[in-house]
């Protein structure tokens, strides 16, 4: 009985003994790395799965999106998201430690209704203007 136990593209030629074992034993290498890889893969994909990791993937990807946001109504007043939380957080612990937060919600919406219609006032001048 004739012994196939050779890998295909490893026939050694005359006298590369060495050469092949070498080459035998980077390519079993290789696969054990591949096979760890396949292995972390489906790991990830399964803690990505996880209701709890989509839940945070989509909360980081609302946060984000509601920061570009504000960050692209402050940039004409040189101003980001990142300058002011400091001060907002402050503002927000003094609003809560007096029990302000109605009056405070109050202003709020006040200065975001001012904001949408100064910025739909800039939008119909730059309309006409074209």
């Amino acid at each position: 009985m004739e012994d196939n136990t050779t890998i295909v593209g490893l026939e050694a030629p005359p006298g590369k003994e060495t050469a092949l074992a070498e080459r035998k034993e980077r390519l079993l290498r290789q696969a054990e790395f591949y096979r760890v890889g396949i292995v972390h893969a489906r790991a990830g994909i399964k803690q990505g799965a996880r209701p709890e990791a989509l839940f945070h993937t989509a909360l980081d990807h609302a946060s984000w999106a509601i920061r570009s946001r504000v960050d692209g109504l402050l940039r004409p007043t040189g101003i980001s998201v990142a300058t002011i939380m400091p001060f907002a957080m402050t503002i927000f612990g003094v609003i809560k430690r007096r029990q302000l937060v109605k009056p405070a919600l109050g202003v709020l919406l006040a200065a975001a209704a001012v904001a949408i219609y100064v910025q739909q006032r800039r939008a119909r001048t730059a309309w006409q203007a074209t």
